[in-house]
């Protein structure tokens, strides 16, 4: 069967990638229209940015009031300063929420009504040329052509999806994530292993996704602990960029499943980081499904050398979720706890979650056959 596999327009990857950007980045407008964040700004990286649009003659406008999750508030009011600013292309920078942010701001420059109408459509359009710049190595966004925006009436987060959200180029500089912290780049680092495992267990997956995600999953697991540990490890840095960049490759061609299909509404409804709340999930989900496909658990086990070519399937699964608990511990992975939810109100939200994770459809690309009922399992499992 023919298989599609979508990526951005343009990707210029390594270190002094934003300094070698010129041309891509000229020929997409005169007036740039920049979606980032306070935090962002803050550490100088829009500054870095703009000077360099500056240095060739790019006309600029920075929004950056994307806090924390974007929701449907924070794009109307970038759309309104788009238009009001009269821009012509978008450049998001930052962690996965500005990019994410960027996406859907492009879109409802174009679109008629609001963005909650576009959830579960494919959405179709001739949107703002648009380049995004991530300064962290994880979220994959740059790649994809999904964004997760929350519905604050609903109180749920939107999965937004469209081939014509992708980025005319993605710029991945390795440079730009030093100034994460350690949270972040735990956090974001384990979104991208999710990334790469949930697309090599997913029912989509294909012999390209499956190159890129154990290619990934090598990475990971070598380079995460070092880049925790030291920031400024540039080979790690370097590498985790290349991984959270093959892991959204993944993803925007075999999906993700059951973890970030449970994740979402956790973080709706409890305001945990994406990150975070895939890495709460990861372990337990992937216990539980694993028997649906211990081959493919075995493969992943192989690629990162915990077990041998000659090991039954399922020692050899058992061992790649022993060396995932422990990649879990060593980047200090928070429990629901410790973030001040108490057992009785996770526990209320139980059945509200499971019905939101089926309706997102991500639980269902698991090889595994699973309903509400083993959702529900599992999110009591976490406390």
């Amino acid at each position: 069967m023919a298989t599609q596999f979508m990526l951005p327009g343009r990707t210029i990857l390594g270190a002094d990638a934003l300094e070698s950007s010129e041309h891509a980045i000229k020929g997409l407008g005169k007036k740039a229209f920049i979606v980032t964040g306070k935090i962002v700004t803050e550490t100088g990286l829009v500054s870095i940015l703009t000077g360099y649009l500056d240095r060739w003659n790019i006309d600029h406008k920075v929004f950056n009031d994307i806090t924390g999750e974007p929701t449907d508030e924070m794009i109307l009011a970038g759309v309104s300063d788009y238009k009001d600013f009269q821009c012509d292309f978008i450049i998001g920078i930052g962690g996965g929420s500005p990019l994410d942010s960027a996406k859907a701001i492009g879109a409802m420059t174009a679109l008629d009504g609001n963005i909650s109408d576009y959830m579960g459509v494919d959405i179709k359009g001739v949107f703002p040329p648009l380049v995004l710049i991530p300064t962290t190595a994880g979220t994959g966004s740059e790649t994809t052509r999904f964004t997760v925006i929350k519905d604050t009436k609903k109180g749920i987060k939107m999965l937004l999806k469209g081939d014509d959200l992708l980025p005319k180029v993605a710029i991945i500089d390795p440079k730009l994530t030093v100034t994460a912290p350690k949270s972040i780049t735990a956090a974001t680092g384990m979104d991208a292993l999710t990334h790469a495992v949930e697309s090599y267990i997913s029912k989509k997956a294909n012999s390209l996704t499956d190159t890129y995600a154990l290619s990934a999953i090598r990475r990971i697991f070598q380079y995460l602990p070092l880049a925790y540990e030291d920031g400024t490890n540039m080979k790690a840095r370097e590498e985790m960029a290349i991984a959270a960049f093959e892991a959204g490759v993944c993803i925007n061609n075999a999906s993700v499943t059951i973890v970030h299909g449970m994740s979402r509404p956790i973080g709706a409804l409890f305001h945990i980081p994406h990150g975070i709340s895939n890495a709460m999930l990861i372990s337990d989900c992937l216990s539980y499904v694993a028997d649906g496909c211990y081959d493919r658990f075995a493969d992943m086990a192989k690629a990162i050398g915990v077990a041998k070519e000659e090991d039954d399937e399922k020692k050899a699964c058992e061992a790649f979720l022993t060396a995932l608990g422990k990649l879990c511990s060593q980047c200090k992975i928070p429990k629901i706890k410790e973030y001040g939810i108490q057992k009785e109100d996770f526990e209320a939200a139980f059945d509200k979650m499971a019905n939101d994770a089926m309706a997102s459809g991500s639980p269902s690309n698991t090889r595994k056959e699973i309903d509400k009922e083993d959702l529900i399992k599992i999110y009591s499992r976490l406390f």
